[in-house]
């Protein structure tokens, strides 16, 4: 047992048949801490089990953790490449006790499966713990038969875990391998530590405390376990290497990246290499569970790791886009651990592609502007941070990649520098991410979840329930009972009450009691993913924890808002099937008057397709096909064939959502999806596309109506057009043909309009000045004032006075809606002595305007005051006079 996916297996079904549920790894971007970018360690799911928010039917769980430190506090980016163990992406293996067994356990399964299972030699093991516990140490010499000399005792934070200043903490007891005494460095704790002989492959932590800033208060009633065991570090291990780049899954993406490029991955190739097979890793989950590239947050950090990973790429010599042809690579080593890799393939390589194709033009702009203000420059300079600022503000070049193209010279960069200019030029911009801003009264929820359990709904069957009142909260606390003209919460054991969640808005209604009670909910949402919350206000009467209370929910806006759901759903396949499998949804909003659908997709929709998808969507409407919901594992859902949300979080069982039938008898859509839909897909009534356009870079937005809304739509523009028909005296049928012979006798009448404004102006009586020619300053000159004449006619009338003129200056100013337009004319044996700019800068100047230009025997400019045209006239004159 040496490749990567053997040893995760084996390290899950050891726990396994210890009693530990084998747990799914959750998603990359976490579900319950918003203070965290990105899901970094293993026990990060299980949060809220370790502080006692949430409890779990069987206290021992066991995982392989996707996890990425690419960005915020926990960032390991800049190393990646350069070391042996540095990583964007990697997986933590962990084995979990929630208040079930605690250290002698944690130790002995630890030492089981690294000696017995996986027959590492104990010789070259040794632990550390902390100082003061020394329960551990003992426990490491029962257990381990450790001598003493390996069990070294560690004072600083390093053997000391806490959550924060408040929560849970306890010692640590790491396990250490001694990879021999041809590398250099020291065990744990001695000067020579950080030399890459021992090397750290599992952390126990022994949760056993309660701290309160910063300070232990006491010992934890349920003292639990959590480690972290690094898949990488502890493969290099078993397959005799010492770098985690030499194990198997990362020697065959390095291998796929040396194919395509025919550059080896040794000597000074070596850390290109190892950045593109770690950065493709971090990319393609990041964009598996849902996070695409853009300018803030987790995007803007995804694309830092996306364009780290192409200039390298470039550094190798490759030609074209190359980092999405290694993703079916890394498909083959890690897809079968991580089925939603391959679901999401197709999506993961158009953006790679596209984000590529973009960035290298970016790059080779960058790296020109680079070379040439660092040419001076030898080892130890640095480049000043408004040069760097300059490159990234201009240019698009960002800092990191100026800092990584400069690392190979031995030049630094100015960062405080640099730090200023962007502060100056834009404070917002170097904000970090900052969370999603719900973590301030999500206490008040878990306090009335684990005292009530989940909110039964009832809502997929029926549009009216009665229940019992389990909480109420008002300004964020819980209080036990509300009066008329409170905003209240309203929290229930059961509802047909469906809370916001999935783009799906909350329902609204009335709940009604004894007394005359009477709320109206405005709308529900869902904390915690659990609760059903009814945010109302109380129009009479009183409402009190456990009172019994009668839900009734507006079934019309319930119906409008089933309707929009699960057309999003057939939009969904429509689109698909039109534009290709890399369509997936990328967020939507289900109303009771509309629904909006964004999905992933390069390029705009043609007209041609937006009728085809539209089409499509109504035949499966007309279909009326039944539609079907079953309970399901997430697992055997997505393998009949279920579209699952990437990035979602699903429980152990799930709602899959079948609907319509295809041509050849198949089902038309299935995806998972909790919320509510009609009974027949006929219910749908009629669905009209709106609008289409974009949302950001690779994400379309579609906007449409169904049933009564979209059939309201349609009469409105219809009856915009008998209006029009009406006022151009004809039918509806005949308005097109009389608007364009409207439009054709408009571009006649305007052509001979014009027509008639130069004759007229040509021939003087249309002038407030007169057009007779005139000396000045040795020239002949011709200038006129015309009113009504349209700026675009200036030049063409001018070219006419000069041909007239033979040799002469010729200025017009055309006055339109309290405007002018001014142009001058310079024949060509006089724009040496004359230029036609100096003649429209000083008329435009009297005009109130600025500026001017043109050639010097053609110019044209204009300003706001028409009333000065003549004055404008005369200060033409002045120039022209000398």
């Amino acid at each position: 047992m040496t490749s990567t996916n053997e040893i995760r297996r084996s390290f899950l079904d050891y726990f396994g048949s210890n009693g530990h549920d084998v747990v799914q790894s959750a998603p990359l971007v976490p579900f319950n801490d918003p203070t965290l970018m990105f899901t970094n360690a293993g026990m990060v799911p299980f949060k809220n089990v370790f502080t006692g928010l949430e409890t779990r039917a069987n206290p021992r769980a066991t995982s392989s953790q996707k996890c990425v430190r690419a960005g915020g506090k926990h960032n390991d980016l800049d190393n990646v490449g350069y070391t042996a163990r540095h990583h964007t992406f990697f997986e933590m293996l962990g084995n979990f006790s929630f208040g079930d067994y605690f250290k002698e356990q944690a130790i002995t399964h630890a030492w089981t499966l690294l000696t017995n299972e996986w027959g590492l030699p104990k010789d070259k093991l040794l632990a550390t713990v902390y100082h003061t516990d020394d329960e551990a140490f003992a426990l490491w010499q029962k257990i381990a038969g450790l001598p003493e000399d390996r069990i070294i005792r560690i004072a600083t934070k390093d053997n000391f875990w806490a959550m924060g200043d408040d929560g849970p903490c306890g010692p640590c007891s790491e396990i250490f391998f001694d990879h021999g005494d041809h590398i250099p460095g020291g065990p744990p704790g001695s000067p020579d530590e950080d030399g890459d002989r021992f090397i750290e492959i599992w952390n126990l932590v022994f949760m056993q405390f309660e701290q309160a800033a910063g300070e232990i208060v006491a010992d934890l009633p349920k003292p639990s376990i959590d480690t972290g065991m690094g898949l990488e570090r502890v493969s290099a291990v078993m397959q005799g290497v010492h770098d985690n780049y030499d194990t198997d899954t990362f020697k065959a993406l390095i291998a796929a990246s040396e194919s395509l490029t025919g550059v080896a991955a040794q000597g000074e190739h070596q850390a290109s290499h190892r950045v593109i097979a770690d950065h493709l890793r971090s990319t393609s989950f990041l964009l598996a569970d849902g996070v695409l590239p853009s300018n803030e947050g987790r995007g803007y950090v995804l694309r830092r790791i996306m364009r780290r990973a192409m200039r390298h790429a470039h550094l190798l010599g490759a030609k074209d886009p190359l980092i999405h042809r290694l993703v079916p690579a890394l498909v083959i080593e890690m897809g079968q651990a991580y089925p939603e890799l391959g679901r999401a393939e197709p999506l993961i390589r158009e953006v790679l592609e596209r984000e590529e194709t973009k960035f290298r033009q970016t790059l080779a702009n960058g790296l020109k502007l680079l070379d040439e203000a660092t040419g001076d420059m030898s080892d130890g300079g640095e480049l000043p941070g408004e040069t760097a600022f300059k490159l990234y503000d201009t240019f698009g070049f960002p800092y990191d990649l100026t800092e990584d193209a400069l690392r190979a010279r031995g030049i630094g960069v100015d960062k405080a520098g640099f730090d200023a200019a962007m502060e100056r030029q834009k404070a917002a911009a170097r904000a970090a991410w900052k969370g999603s801003g719900q973590a301030a009264d999500a206490e008040v929820w878990f306090d009335i979840a684990e005292r009530v359990g989940a909110t039964e709904f009832t809502g997929y069957t029926a549009t009216t329930a009665e229940a019992q009142v389990v909480a109420l909260v008002k300004d964020g606390k819980e209080v036990t009972s509300a009066a008329a003209g409170d905003v209240v919460t309203v929290i229930t054991n059961q509802t047909p009450f469906y809370g916001e969640s999935g783009g799906q808005s909350g329902d609204a209604g009335t709940i009604t009691g004894a007394n005359g009670m009477k709320l109206t909910v405005a709308d529900t949402g869902k904390p915690l993913g659990r609760l059903h919350a009814h945010n109302g206000t109380v129009e009479s009467g009183s409402i009190s924890v456990g009172d019994t209370i009668k839900l009734d929910i507006d079934v019309e806006r319930r119906d409008a808002i089933r309707a929009n759901h699960s057309a999003t759903h057939l939009l969904h396949a429509a689109l698909r099937n039109r534009l290709g499998g890399h369509v997936t949804q990328k967020g939507s909003l289900v109303a009771a008057d509309r629904l909006r659908f964004d999905f992933s997709q390069p390029t705009a929709l043609t007209a041609e397709d937006v009728a085809a998808i539209e089409a499509e969507v109504n035949a499966e409407i007309r279909g009326n096909e039944t539609v079907v919901t079953r309970l399901m594992s997430p697992d055997d859902a997505i393998a009949a064939g279920a579209m699952a949300l990437f990035g979602e979080k699903y429980g152990d069982e799930v709602r899959v959502l079948s609907m319509g039938r295809n041509a050849g008898g198949q089902t038309y859509s299935v995806e998972l999806c909790g919320g509510t839909h009609v009974r027949a897909t006929g219910d749908i009534g009629l669905f009209r596309i709106v609008s289409e356009g974009a949302v950001s870079s690779g994400v379309r937005r579609i906007e449409a109506l169904t049933g009564e809304g979209a059939r309201q739509w349609l009469v409105g523009r219809e009856d915009a057009l008998k209006s029009v028909a009406s006022l151009l005296r004809a039918t509806p049928d005949e308005a097109e043909a009389r608007v364009a012979a409207l439009l054709d006798e408009r571009r006649k009448l305007e052509k001979e309009l014009a027509e008639a404004k130069k004759a007229l102006a040509l021939g003087g009586g249309g002038a407030k000045a007169s057009a007779a020619d005139e000396e000045l300053g040795g020239v002949n000159f011709s200038g006129q004032v015309i009113d009504g004449l349209d700026a675009k006619e200036l030049r063409g009338l001018l070219d006419q006075e000069k041909a007239r003129m033979g040799s002469g200056v010729a200025v017009v100013i055309a006055v339109n809606d309290g405007k002018a337009s001014i142009a001058a004319a310079v024949t060509e044996d006089l724009t040496g002595k004359v230029s036609a700019v100096d003649l429209v800068r000083a008329g435009v100047e009297a005009l109130g305007g600025k500026g001017g230009g043109g050639r010097p025997d053609m110019a044209q400019g204009g300003g706001p005051d028409g009333s000065a045209a003549g004055a404008a006239l005369e200060a033409v004159r002045e120039v022209l006079a000398g």
